[in-house]
């Protein structure tokens, strides 16, 4: 370190009891300051807090006690904090003793910082009075006598000094060595047993802030340092200016966008968009628009290309003129809708034993005779912000009680106590959220909680592995929206996307527990299992993309959900027996991809995704991995106009194979989650179910982007090692989506299916699927007539 000799005055400091009194006064009445872009923070850090508390206890309990170990830490924690204080104590004697203005100021602003800092934390300390974690079992209870956990006074010491020295020497060794002893302190405390995770957390956070606001205003900025800009600053200022920093809602699973994509995609004018891993955010698709701008306006278009082009920029051309501006509050009713389908004979709606007569529909309920939904989609984004919510009413009648024969088939295949009853089915009246969340946007990273849909898979028919075939999850879903350009080192893997999410299923009844098997027919599960999912997906080549994912199926009865179960089933390799203790969970790895032929480019694509469970990766196990397929034809060569996709599935592995230890209909079932790989009943994977192989098709006749004629084929055959007889399912039709002013859409369909599943019952059956659809799409984007994304707000009276 170089030190310079000052050539100015020391700063003057005036009163120290006035300008302290100031200081508290000013940290005090902080909160009135407070604006609406600070939620951006505060809610979060609110989450983050509350989730701590939650696992407070289960977090401690779980450490050890032994009194070496105890002691070490604290002599840790205690040596952190002197040496950060050592530091800065030692900068200010050394200043004044060589004249050395920098260092004296940067002695006495640490000082300063900690004093401030330690009387909001004794001021809380006393007042909130938790127990710490060796008090009264660990229970951390508030307002008790001699409780003086929250928060941690060593935690908001040391973040208050280490941030002063990191930003008087902002290098990032002193950044590295400041930050690092200030982390080594709370970790310290917690490890022993001093604090709960919560305790030092709030108490970090609320040190560095007070630091934060004493340096901003007595730093003398002649003598050196760096700027340091507050939380509130950064939000208010220039980071919400950039689209990656604009909160974007999701485009639905079931959007014509997808398609119109798709084919540009396929014709070589959209390069890099990411085909296995939806949905995509609006400004996602921006971006793959913008991109595209300069092949479609450079050299002469095919009428489609340009049509199919013209179309989408018509939907985003908000997000396209906005790019690179503050972005207001904006409100738009996305949709309004219903969907009127009479279904003609006996429909199979159980996909997890049998077979589906409507499938990648959300898990909507439907039977035989007269369904309906009708429902609305809006959104609105405010700076980084963004909700949105999509609800409807669903309709379905009552149907007969299973056959005899079906009820017995599923005792025999199904882990369950006993049969199921033979109680006719009711029918469904009632309001539904479907895709419905709030969530921020920082630096393209959108971090959203609610209720979501995934799609991990290229293929129309949907993927092995999540899918919109069950009704979405409610989870936390933290998501890469952008590509994101990896370094030298890594540039050969191309741009990546990564996602990970965190959720709770529903409508699981029965489970395998170290006490035994539990659940009851007709009775959800309390708590419910959880599932976690991570994917990574990488575009090494505008033709090639490709994707690795994994999603654990734990938690439950019997299986708490605390931190030490979390990692067990996040990063555990081994397995159990079903119902053990220590049950990692229900694993499936999968992987997809998507490849453009160049020696045939803008027309075919082909793809494809495999799943296997309790392994690391479909590849090593290609052989006992289930497996999906498919092409794509964005033209029929000589008919620009139509288009043919075609598909196969299997999960029914073939014999004669001596690695297969995998019983016939074990994909999507567990022995431990005895419920199988579903939501509230329907599959989250592929409608082929278990034990199954199928086919699809389709042929689109396109008179205009948005106005089709579909043909489509669907077959699927069951295993007789799974359903005793097997069974078989065949299903065409012809459907068509017109649109009769650009808002205003009408889908018709008609769908005649053919099924012989001699478990249910000895012949075949045939049902007729109607449908008839209208759709009503506002394209106006409200917001109000004055809106500062620093201090946005819902506000009445604005003008579209």
């Amino acid at each position: 370190m170089t030190l310079q000799k000052a050539t100015g005055k020391e700063k003057e400091r005036g009163n120290l009891v006035a300008r302290f009194a100031a200081d508290q006064r000013r940290m005090w009445t902080s909160p009135e300051h407070l604006r609406f872009s600070d939620t951006e923070w505060l809610v979060p850090l609110s989450g983050v807090t509350a989730g701590l508390f939650v696992t407070d206890r289960d977090f401690s309990a779980h450490l050890s006690r032994n009194p070496a170990s105890l002691r070490h830490y604290n002599t840790l924690s205690n040596a952190g904090l002197g040496a950060l204080v050592g530091v800065a104590g030692g900068m200010w004697l050394l200043g004044h003793a060589s004249h050395y203005e920098h260092w004296s100021e940067t002695g006495f602003l640490a000082g300063e910082a900690a004093l401030n800092s330690l009387v909001a934390v004794e001021s809380f300390k006393y007042t909130l009075r938790r127990e710490r974690p060796f008090q009264d079992n660990g229970r951390g209870s508030f307002f008790q006598s001699g409780g003086t956990s929250f928060p941690s006074e060593h935690a908001a010491a040391a973040w208050s000094v280490a941030g002063v020295l990191a930003h008087e020497y902002p290098g990032p060794l002193t950044k590295i060595m400041a930050y690092g002893l200030a982390s080594l302190v709370s970790v310290s405390r917690v490890k022993g047993r001093e604090h709960f995770p919560s305790d030092v957390v709030v108490g970090s956070v609320l040190g560095n802030l007070v630091a934060q606001d004493i340096y901003s205003r007595h730093h003398d900025p002649e003598i050196g340092g760096g700027e340091w800009q507050s939380i509130s600053q950064f939000f208010r200022g220039e980071g919400t200016a950039s689209p990656a920093n604009q909160g974007s809602p999701y485009v639905p699973l079931d959007s014509w966008i997808y398609a119109a994509f798709d084919r540009l995609r396929a014709m070589g004018v959209v390069e890099s968009g990411f085909r296995g891993v939806r949905p995509w955010t609006r400004s996602e698709c921006a971006r793959l628009l913008a991109d595209a701008s300069d092949g479609i306006d450079g050299a002469p278009a095919e009428a489609q290309k340009q049509k199919t082009y013209q179309l989408l920029v018509a939907e985003f051309k908000e997000e396209l003129e906005g790019a690179g501006t503050p972005a207001p509050v904006r409100a738009r009713l996305e949709s309004v809708y219903t969907r009127l389908t009479d279904i003609a004979g006996a429909p199979l709606t159980d996909g997890y034993d049998f077979g589906q007569t409507l499938i990648n529909d959300f898990g909507r309920p439907y039977e035989r005779g007269f369904n309906s939904v009708t429902g609305f989609s809006a959104w609105t984004t405010a700076g980084r912000w963004v909700g949105y919510v999509r609800a409807e009413y669903q309709q379905s009648p009552s149907a007969p009680p299973l056959s005899d024969s079906a009820r017995l088939t599923i005792a025999r295949i199904d882990p369950v106590p006993g049969t199921p009853p033979g109680t006719p089915i009711s029918s469904v009246n009632r309001l539904q959220l479907l895709d419905a969340y709030l969530g921020l946007n920082f630096n393209n990273w959108q971090v959203t909680f609610g209720q979501q849909s995934l799609s991990w898979g290229p293929g129309e028919g949907g993927s092995l592995d999540l899918s919109d075939n069950a009704a979405p999850i409610r989870m936390l879903h933290i998501n890469r929206i952008a590509p994101l350009q990896l370094p030298h080192f890594l540039s050969w893997l191309g741009s990546m996307r990564t996602e990970f999410f965190l959720g709770q299923l529903s409508g699981h009844e029965f489970m395998l527990t170290p006490s035994g098997p539990i659940g009851q027919f007709g009775q959800s599960l309390d708590p419910q299992p959880f599932i976690h999912g991570q994917l990574f997906s990488f575009q090494p080549t505008p033709n090639f993309d490709f994707a690795f994912y994994r999603t654990t199926i734990f938690g439950g009865p019997g299986y708490p959900f605390n931190w030490r179960s979390f990692a067990r089933s996040l990063v555990s390799t081994t397995n159990t027996s079903a119902g053990a203790p220590k049950k990692p969970g229900k694993r499936t790895s999968g992987l997809n991809f998507s490849y453009r032929l160049p020696y045939v480019r803008n027309w075919l694509t082909l793809y494809a995704d495999g799943m296997t469970y309790d392994e690391y990766s479909p590849i090593a196990y290609v052989d006992i991995s289930a497996w999906h397929a498919g092409l794509y034809l964005s033209h029929v060569p000589g008919i620009a106009r139509w288009d043919l996709r075609a598909e196969g599935v299997y999960t029914d592995i073939p014999g004669g194979n001596p690695k297969n230890t995998k019983s016939p209909g074990s994909f999507y079932q567990n022995g431990t989650w005895r419920s199988g790989y579903t939501n509230d009943g329907n599959i989250m994977g592929s409608w082929v179910g278990r034990g199954g192989q199928g086919a699809q098709a389709w042929s689109n006749y396109w008179f205009s982007p948005r106005n089709r004629l579909q043909f489509f084929f669907r077959h699927q055959k069951v295993s007789q090692e799974f359903l005793p007889g097997g069974g078989s399912l065949t299903d065409a039709g012809v459907r068509t989506d017109y649109s009769l002013r650009s808002n205003l859409s009408v889908s018709l369909s008609v769908q005649h299916e053919r099924w012989l599943i001699p478990a249910i019952q000895p012949n075949e059956a045939r049902n007729v699927a109607a449908s008839v659809g209208i759709q009503f799409e506002p394209q106006r984007i409200f917001r109000p007539a004055h809106a500062d994304p620093g201090d946005a707000s819902p506000a009445s009276g604005g003008r579209p």
